[in-house]
């Protein structure tokens, strides 16, 4: 073996034993001899078609297995040497104190169990134990933890159940504190909820005992490492070119942008494509809780929360970050998700020079997000009469993209609202966009179109001065052939 990963050799009274409570090195022959017989009361052999308990007891054995490998290497490697170590070092350790164990235990397996066993045990050294294979899954885009006995993801927008699991509440509780560890946040008894960002950018959030009642709770929403363009949008039916024509005037013209959504229905997909149509010398600051926005101009700063610490101080929210923001001379202020006191912050930046900014909310609809709105301001604690309120929100707010995860999974803009005006005390909007359902498929598939609703935009005119004249024929409704 690598002796530079191996631990240093203790001498042959105080060698560690893989058995839980090892009697004295005298008896240690004993011992050793009972063992090798019990593990060869449980063989794995290889696979012959089985029952479901037969397949299910055969999963249970290598997974106690597997956990006195875990063991092995836990007392042979040299951990503080790892991080130095290639992978390919790494995984030649890890099978030479695997075979070694094996054949300590008497335990024979078929070579597809082995190498099973050696990436599990990998992972488990390296990553993030049974959720690495889902993490490099590119077709899950969310993974649920409901204890350590249910693990879901979620596939073309449908929740699935897999056979993934872990051994028990321990070992889940050690996965999710070896995530937590690593960005310096701790999770236990007494801060029994945690919001982390994994390596790869992807968010987590875990819950554990006693407020998860039947077991650790985790979330992870995967980050996309390949930003999705407006192209692709198109090309998968999100909207259409004509939309997207508008889009891009709209941003490039500097009206104030809104994307309003439910969880999971695609904001921040759309704000990232929407961003693309920034000019690349425009100076863009990002504000969010958990960095996710993947931007392409030169020039952007990117600001994120910070949680309080143990003791309850230092903690850094997204109005600190949005107030500092406007002292560093920001074209374009873009805040990944507005849902507090900071909107009194976004909506004055939106009406004092930072024309062009964005951000997202929570909401079903487009009126559902000027509510929002407004009861965000309400949540503030700032006393306006509900006309100033609306009449601020109106004057700010230009467009309102609302993007949906339909009961089919999939994902469409299905509105894009432009903010008029004010009539009395009421917002006046225009819906100049919008997704026709027209029915399902016998497998449950949405059938619908997007068409113009035939309103012409209200900001044609500022489009036209831009330099972006939209041809009439996009604002026109669709025709049913």
């Amino acid at each position: 073996m690598f002796s530079k990963y191996k631990k240093s050799a203790p001498t042959p009274a105080e060698k560690p034993s893989l058995v839980p409570n090892a009697a004295p090195a005298a008896n240690a022959a004993p011992l050793q001899e009972e063992r090798k017989s019990l593990m060869r009361a449980m063989p794995i052999k290889a696979a012959e078609p089985a029952s479901a308990d037969k397949e299910k007891k055969r999963k249970e054995k290598l997974g106690e297995i597997k956990l006195e490998l875990h063991k092995a290497l836990l007392d042979n490697l040299n951990l503080a040497a790892l991080e130095k170590a290639t992978e390919a070092d790494l995984r030649s350790e890890i099978n030479a104190i695997a075979t070694e164990t094996l054949e300590d235990m008497g335990v024979v397996l078929s070579r597809e169990e082995r190498q099973t066993l050696n990436q599990d045990l990998f992972d488990e050294v390296t990553g993030l134990g049974p959720l690495e294979t889902l993490l490099k899954d590119d077709t899950v885009n969310d993974i649920l933890v409901n204890g350590p006995q249910q693990i879901f993801v979620e596939r073309e927008g449908k929740l699935q159940l897999t056979d993934i699991t872990f051994k028990d509440e321990r070992h889940l509780l050690r996965i999710i504190d070896k995530i937590v560890s690593a960005v310096g946040r701790r999770v236990d008894e007494s801060n029994p909820y945690v919001d982390a960002r994994l390596g790869d950018g992807s968010r987590f959030n875990a819950m554990v005992g006693p407020i998860a009642v039947d077991g650790s709770l985790v979330s992870i929403r995967k980050f996309k490492k390949d930003k999705l363009a407006i192209d692709d949008l198109v090309k998968f039916g999100a909207f259409t070119e004509e939309m997207a024509a508008y889009l891009q005037a709209a941003v490039a013209t500097r009206l104030n942008v809104i994307v309003s959504g439910g969880t999971g229905s695609g904001k921040t997909t759309t704000l990232n494509a929407l961003s693309s149509f920034i000019d690349n010398s425009e100076r863009i600051l990002t504000i969010e809780d958990t960095a996710e926005l993947q931007l392409q101009q030169t020039h952007v700063g990117r600001m994120e929360s910070r949680p309080p610490n143990v003791e309850g101080k230092g903690a850094v929210s997204q109005r600190d970050c949005l107030r500092n923001a406007l002292r560093m001379r920001p074209d374009r202020i873009i805040v990944g998700e507005t849902r507090g006191e900071e909107v009194i912050d976004m909506l004055q930046a939106m009406n004092t020079g930072h024309d062009g900014s964005m951000t997202t909310i929570h909401a079903n609809s487009a009126r559902d997000g000027v509510s929002r709105l407004e009861n965000m301001i309400a949540m503030a604690g700032i006393e306006m009469p509900i006309k100033a309120v609306r009449s601020q929100i109106a004057s700010a707010v230009n467009l309102i993209v609302q993007a949906s995860r339909l009961q089919d999974g999939s994902r469409r803009m299905t509105s894009i609202t432009e903010i008029t005006g004010m009539e009395g005390d009421v917002i006046s909007m225009q819906e100049v966009f919008r997704y026709q359902r027209v029915g399902l498929t016998p497998d449950n598939k949405i059938i619908g179109h997007f068409t113009a609703t035939g309103v012409r935009s209200h900001f044609s005119e500022r489009f036209r001065l831009w330099g972006y004249d939209l041809p009439p024929a996009i604002f026109e409704p669709y025709a049913a052939e």
